[in-house]
């Protein structure tokens, strides 16, 4: 029998997300099961949430979406993530609770987040 090797990274520590974004790609191909955590430290105001989806490469380079967009609206969100290749990372949007934009010139809706990757062979 052999130990099966897991790692967890953190992909972003203490930042102030708004608007569109993406995390860093993060390379899974000896990965056999993927789990993400998004950790909400901080909201710009009340109901502000993430709406995220996980994406998958081949090369790091070109991405396409691997599931349909979740919210993370709780201070602890986790998924897992199944059947990927070789890369990975999060896409998403911030977004108020009711989805409208901001006025123009007042700023978006923000999050200050922690996003870990937990991958075991």
């Amino acid at each position: 029998m052999t130990m099966r090797q897991s790692l967890t990274v953190v992909l972003e520590r203490n930042a102030t997300l708004s608007g569109t974004f993406t995390t860093e790609p993060y390379e899974v191909a000896w990965a056999a099961e993927a789990r993400w955590f998004i950790r909400t430290l901080q909201r710009s105001a009340e109901g502000v949430r993430l709406r995220v989806r996980a994406q998958v490469s081949p090369d790091g380079l070109h991405w396409c979406d691997l599931e349909e967009p979740r919210d993370a609206a709780g201070d602890l969100e986790s998924w897992p993530s199944r059947d990927f290749a070789g890369w990975l990372r999060l896409k998403g949007t911030v977004e108020s609770a009711d989805g409208a934009a901001p006025a123009d010139g007042a700023p978006g809706p923000s999050a200050k987040v922690l996003i870990y990757l937990a991958l075991k062979s």
